[in-house]
């Protein structure tokens, strides 16, 4: 488990590591904005460039606050995956989840409202 942490303003931003079977685990505290959104990206990079991992998850349940640098963030590392590493995003609530829903990402990639599922669904 590894965590990469930044002050942004007067909150924090986290990132904590986790592995779960074959799976990867990013869950991300605090604001997900412009300012923070390049922290993520260089999480995701370390874990990619480190092992690929045959799923990887990011679990924004800890994110009181989604920008569209956020979802710029998602949507690259879907891209970038490809097919090679199952990807799934854990957002629940009208602060994460309605928005990517609304911006149709739901489409993009898979979308839990909580990380046991997302877990369950990507570990078979």
């Amino acid at each position: 488990m590894s965590i990469d942490a930044v002050a942004a303003g007067f909150e924090v931003f986290e990132v904590t590591v986790t592995h779960v079977y074959d799976l990867t685990i990013l869950s991300v505290s605090g604001e997900l904005d412009l300012v923070t959104a390049p922290q993520l990206t260089e999480s995701i990079d370390a874990v990619i460039t480190e092992h690929t991992p045959a799923a990887l998850i990011i679990d924004l349940t800890g994110v009181p606050f989604l920008a569209s640098m956020g979802m710029t963030v998602l949507v690259r590392t879907c891209e970038y995956l490809g097919r090679s590493t199952r990807f799934a995003v854990v957002a629940d609530g009208p602060r994460t989840s309605r928005p990517l829903t609304l911006m149709g990402l739901d489409d993009t990639f898979a979308l839990y409202s909580d990380l046991g599922s997302a877990v369950a669904a990507l570990a078979s």
